[in-house]
This record gives C-alpha cells, sequence and structure tokens, in this order.
C-alpha cells in the first residue's frame, strides 16, 4: 500500500509539475497574456495576432519540449538499462552527437544548392548517424569490460563527431551558419505543427514499444542469465533496446539539435522520486518527468535573458550536470572507494 501510494504521489506531482508549466509556458514570453486572455483566446475569441503567437509559435514549441524531452528521457533509461550503467545516454555516449553529425552533412550539402530538406529525410539521416555512433559504441563494448572505459570512449566519440561537424559548418554558406548553429546548440523553436504530427508518431510509437518490453527489461535487469532462464530472447531483446534508443535519440537530434543531460538525469530523479526502477513504472515516469524537465529548461531559455534566446543545452547542462555528479559519488561511496 506505501509502495503505491507512493506511486500515486510521484505522478501527482509530476502531472501538475507538466500543468503548470504548460500554462506559464503560453503565457510568458516577449508578449505576456494573462489566464484569462489565455482561455478566450483557446475558446476562439482572442485576436488575431494572439492566436498566432498562440497557436502558430509557442504551442508548437512547447508540445515539442515535451514530447522530445520525453523521448530523450525514455532513450537515456534504455541505454542504462541495456548497458547496465547509470551514467549512458545519448549524449555521453556519442549518440546524439553521431546523429548531428550526419544531419548536419545531409543540410549544408542540400541547403548549399538551395535544396529544402523535409523532416523525413533530417530523421533518417539523425537515425544512420546515431546508428553508426552506436554500432562503435557496441564493437568496443564487445572488446572492453570495464564500464567506465566504455563511458570515456563514448565521450570521445562524441568529441569527434562535435569537432568534424564545426569544421564542416565552417564550409556552410553565411545565411545557412546562424542556422545551424542554432540548431547544434539545442532548440525547440521554430516548430510547426507538420514536426508535430511526425514528432508524435515517431515518440508514441517507440514509448509504447519501449512499455510493452517492461516484462523483459524487468528480467534483464536482475541479469542476463535470468533473463534466458525467464525466456527472453536476449538476442533480440538488446536489438530492440538499442533501435528504440537511437530511434528516440535520432528524432530529437533531428528537430531540436543536441540537448545534453536530459537522458542522464531525468531518469535517476524519477527512480528517486517513486523509489524503484521497474520499467512498468519508470517508462512512462520518465516520459512525462522528461517532459516537465525540457520545458522548464526551455522557458528559462527563452525568458531568462530576453529577447535573447540561450540554447537549450546550456540550461540542460545547469541542471542536469550536478544529478550525474550526485549519481557518480552515491556510487563512490556505496563502492566504498
Amino acid at each position: 500500500m506505501k509502495r503505491k501510494l507512493r506511486y500515486i504521489a510521484g505522478f501527482s506531482i509530476i502531472a501538475v509539475g507538466l500543468v503548470i508549466l504548460f500554462i506559464v509556458s503560453l503565457t510568458c514570453g516577449s508578449v505576456r497574456f494573462s489566464l484569462a486572455e489565455l482561455m478566450e483566446i483557446f475558446s476562439g475569441n482572442g485576436d488575431i495576432m494572439g492566436k498566432n503567437i498562440i497557436f502558430q509559435i509557442r504551442l508548437p514549441r512547447v508540445i515539442a519540449s515535451v514530447l522530445l524531452g520525453g523521448a530523450l528521457s525514455v532513450s537515456g533509461f534504455l541505454l542504462q538499462t541495456f548497458f547496465s550503467n547509470p551514467i549512458a545516454s545519448p549524449f555521453v555516449l556519442g549518440i546524439s552527437s553521431g546523429a548531428k553529425l550526419a544531419t548536419a552533412i545531409l543540410m549544408i550539402a542540400f541547403t548549399g544548392r538551395g535544396i529544402i530538406l523535409g523532416s523525413v529525410a533530417l530523421v533518417v539521416s539523425a537515425f544512420i548517424g546515431a546508428m553508426s555512433a552506436t554500432g562503435f559504441i557496441l564493437a568496443i563494448s564487445g572488446r572492453v569490460k570495464n564500464m567506465s572505459v566504455l563511458v570515456v570512449c563514448g565521450v570521445m566519440i562524441g568529441y569527434i563527431c562535435t569537432a568534424v561537424t564545426d569544421i564542416i559548418v565552417n564550409f556552410a554558406e553565411d545565411s545557412n551558419i546562424i542556422n545551424l548553429h542554432n540548431w547544434s546548440v539545442g532548440t525547440f523553436s521554430g516548430t510547426d505543427w507538420v514536426d508535430i504530427k511526425i514528432i508524435s508518431v515517431i515518440v508514441t510509437v517507440c514509448v509504447t514499444s519501449a512499455f510493452l518490453l517492461s516484462k523483459p527489461m524487468t528480467a534483464y535487469q536482475i541479469g542476463e542469465g535470468y533473463a534466458l532462464n525467464m525466456g527472453v530472447n536476449v538476442r533480440l531483446f538488446r536489438l530492440e533496446i538499442i533501435l528504440l534508443s537511437s530511434i528516440l535519440s535520432a528524432c530529437v537530434t533531428a528537430f531540436a539539435g543536441v540537448v545534453s543531460f536530459v537522458g542522464i538525469a531525468v531518469p535517476h530523479i524519477v527512480k528517486s522520486l517513486f523509489g524503484t526502477a521497474k520499467p512498468l513504472i519508470i517508462i512512462p515516469a520518465c516520459f512525462l518527468g522528461g517532459g516537465v524537465f525540457c520545458m522548464l529548461c526551455d522557458l528559462i531559455a527563452r525568458t531568462l535573458f530576453a529577447p535573447t534566446e540561450i540554447g537549450i543545452s546550456s540550461v540542460t547542462a545547469v541542471f542536469g550536470a550536478p544529478v550525474v555528479l550526485w549519481v557518480m559519488l552515491g556510487r563512490r561511496r556505496r563502492s566504498g572507494v
């Protein structure tokens, strides 16, 4: 009963935070709206300018921050389960940077010729880059048994991909450099309803698929041998986990650029809040928690130094990096080192 009450309390806290931040994100900005004005706009009686600001700019951006933040959080949880490492995430392992490199190459190659790429092309290129980085990590993991070394290798892959991306951006036309820079530091701005439709489909399918893997994931958390004894096809399961994590990470990178530390911080915050690591509870909690986290960070990014907007990764790093330090120091104390 105590555990159930804790679950109810945890989801209630996240839900309340989600609703409050959703309303605040819509009302705050260069043009402020009162709650009464917001209700009037949603009822269809507001002025044209207010409707355009809410429905064409802020609402798609807020929805994107929730969906992509949730996707990145779930992706991080899947990778932490796969590698049995608490600081594994798309950002730390270089998966996001690989997706960023592939997407930047495609964007520069086509925009330089005056060709505008569609959202599907960006997602596909990001997925190819993410899978390339993931494949390299998996190849290393077969030879390296120490997970700390594996994480360091992932960080190095991320640095290499970022450096190559920066070099490639130097060859972009001046008109495209600003957009590429804004995208490379992470941003939810510029999202439209077509993007939201594509994001919704990809994220819904992947998160639902991950949730349906909760039972074998629970067995896998206990140990690979235990999972085999429970009838889990471990090889297929591992492939599914990697594919789902890579697709989610690619989707985030394609539409928002590289968003750091969300995939590490949110799963640990959620597990501490709920007092469990059960995928059946943590996957939906991670998705909602990631949405709250990214919505908060996006609100800070666009209002703290308004009208200047800072990169979303700068804000997520401020909040996420201390969580990583807390996790690492906690493991150090438990190991008695």
